[in-house]
């Protein structure tokens, strides 16, 4: 197949720009194929062996399966992060979590990263400040072991431990920065989803129920209340449609100059907070 006719064989499940780009990312990811080599035409100079496992991997494309789950990998700030079926796939707006959270992080601060998935945002804070104690922690076994491999691929000093996120003992002043991109689509909102995020991704990493939308930001909450350092950041990804909740719940944990941020669609997606000088209360 020509490129063309590999992106229009996807168009049953994307849009034309989206097919392309999806065709793109296969033949620059698993063939090494750069935009001039594809615009020249040498999708058709691929070996025997090549073209086989092309055409398998646009038969599982066209079975619906997303591009990063096929490919066993997804781009995040900058890096390749492997990917299974067991965590969400890393995307662009998380990109600015890590910015935001680094902003955060000077020398030897601790940071802890709440339902790692992958390792992304872990990871990818271990890289960006080097002299930190950065630890991640996710209730899923097959989540960590992915997010461990990411860590030790990319030579990320990240501590890795099981935990569940809405069952936390607490801490006292242990950590300078607390991050976290939890589940937050309310089951109500499964009929406005893609069918290729409804129908692969782990539904526990995504959903809560419509009758407690924000468990996961309330658990966390309350855990880092305590567990920051007075003046340590909590900062979240957030489900825009809860975005004033999430801020007025902080709030009530003792948050500080709590700030609801947009990403780069406009969409109400992050909220920071600052942990006060006085003690909370958790209850």
């Amino acid at each position: 197949m020509t490129y063309t006719q590999l992106w229009r064989s996807l168009t049953p499940l994307y849009a034309a720009g989206e097919a392309q780009a999806v065709a793109r990312t296969v033949l620059e990811m698993q063939f090494g194929l750069t935009l001039t080599d594809i615009v020249c035409g040498k999708v058709n100079e691929l070996s025997a062996d090549e073209k086989i496992s092309l055409d398998k991997i646009f038969l599982r494309l066209r079975q619906g399966e997303p591009v990063q789950y096929v490919l066993g990998r997804a781009e995040f700030c900058g890096r390749e992060f492997c990917v299974t079926p067991s965590v969400l796939i890393p995307r662009q707006e998380t990109s600015r979590l890590v910015d935001l959270s680094a902003a955060r992080m000077a020398g030897g601060q601790r940071a802890l990263d709440v339902g790692t998935g992958s390792g992304c945002i872990a990871v990818s804070l271990a890289l960006r400040c080097p002299m930190a104690y950065v630890e991640a922690w996710d209730l899923s076994t097959a989540a960590l072991s992915v997010a461990e491999d990411n860590a030790r691929r990319l030579n990320a000093r990240v501590t890795f431990v099981r935990r569940d996120a809405l069952n936390l003992a607490p801490d006292k002043e242990r950590w300078n920065v607390i991050v976290s991109n939890p589940p937050y689509i309310a089951e109500s909102e499964r009929r406005e989803m893609e069918p290729l995020v409804l129908d692969n991704e782990p539904p526990l990493a995504l959903f809560v129920p419509d009758d407690d939308a924000l468990r996961f930001y309330r658990s966390i909450s309350r855990y880092a209340a305590t567990a920051l350092c007075r003046g340590g950041s909590l900062l979240f990804e957030i489900n825009p449609r809860f975005a004033d909740d999430t801020a007025e719940l902080m709030r009530g944990f003792g948050f500080r100059e709590v700030e609801i941020l947009e990403d780069d669609y406009g969409k109400k997606r992050y909220a920071v907070g600052i942990r006060g000088s006085r003690e909370p209360s958790v209850e």
